[in-house]
């Protein structure tokens, strides 16, 4: 009898246990509304969404998302941002520079969770990226321009001229740019530039370098990213190395990068984002950033390219592609 008693006891413990563990899973869930506007499809702001998405679900939210994208057309990024601000989501993650600047021109009162731009006070976005003083903060995705030039050298000793490829129209571009002219001087490299204005001008701006580079540089650029294929295509053509602005970027061809990790990048968003829904003012909180980037290479793409990988490289990448 007496052990009859203690099992059920033992249930009545379980099942209120239970209870209470749902009653608390019901107090933590919350439901938000949320608006996603991002510029054009690519791996890398793809997963910097996901990340987003599946962090706040990790902390307990119920997300209804309105995702929509501009494909690169700053016009409809515009429409996009006007449309989101008028619906009133409780939050909105703007993803890369130019939908992040659409987004904060159409309203200054909902808050706004940046990712995947470079520099948001050179964008305009906030008044410092140590305080942002808007409805604007976020997370950069600031790679490390200087290590990634600095590979050049290592892949090809006597290289002297590096071709960029860009859309000088893109806020994060021009920044890293300015950085790879100095970064490029203090190597003793000389940057030869080929600007785009969108995705379909980029295999004729890599083209154009092919016999006055020795080496080949994409940095974080949403154009030319969305079409880095056709940038894959000349280097291995013209059997010149390219060195790229992010992991993903090794992964469809680039031959190597030292970068961040873009899903970690939004889920570092969404953990700012739970502090904004929390009630902690956005013109409060800095602009975040990674400071972990990985070394990243694709040994098929320099053979490809025709390149041959110093064994420290080898040794300290993490290997990639296909």
């Amino acid at each position: 009898m007496k052990l009859q008693r203690w099992f059920r006891t033992a249930g009545l413990l379980v099942v209120l246990a239970a209870l209470v563990t749902a009653c608390s899973a019901g107090v933590q869930a919350q439901a938000v509304r949320l608006g996603i506007i991002q510029i054009v499809e690519h791996p890398s702001l793809d997963q910097a969404r996901q990340g987003f998405l599946d962090r706040l679900e990790e902390l307990g939210y119920t997300v209804q998302a309105d995702y929509q994208n501009a494909q690169g057309d700053m016009a409809t990024a515009q429409i996009i941002a006007r449309s989101l601000a008028e619906s009133r989501p409780d939050l909105i993650l703007a993803i890369a520079t130019p939908t992040a600047q659409a987004m904060a021109q159409a309203t200054s009162t909902i808050p706004i969770l940046i990712t995947a731009v470079t520099d948001p006070e050179a964008a305009g976005l906030v008044e410092r990226n140590e305080r942002p003083g808007t409805n604007v903060t976020g997370t950069s995705d600031l790679n490390p321009v200087d290590l990634q030039l600095a590979l050049v050298p290592k892949l090809v000793p006597d290289a002297r001229r590096v071709g960029i490829v860009y859309n000088a129209g893109e806020a994060n571009s021009v920044v890293q740019v300015e950085w790879a002219r100095r970064v490029a001087a203090e190597l003793g490299l000389t940057l030869v530039e080929a600007t785009v204005a969108t995705s379909s001008e980029v295999l004729q701006a890599a083209q154009s370098l092919v016999g006055r580079v020795d080496a080949l540089y994409v940095p974080t650029d949403n154009t030319v990213v969305s079409a880095l294929e056709a940038v894959v295509q000349v280097a291995e053509a013209a059997r010149l190395p390219l060195v790229v602005g992010e992991p993903d970027s090794v992964a469809r061809g680039g031959l190597i990068t030292v970068g961040i990790d873009y899903y970690q990048l939004g889920r570092q968003t969404a953990d700012i984002a739970d502090r904004v829904l929390k009630g902690a003012n956005p013109a409060e909180l800095p602009i975040e950033y990674q400071t972990n980037p990985r070394l990243v290479v694709n040994p098929q793409a320099a053979a490809r390219m025709g390149v041959q990988l110093p064994e420290e490289l080898l040794v300290e990448a993490e290997q990639v592609g296909s």
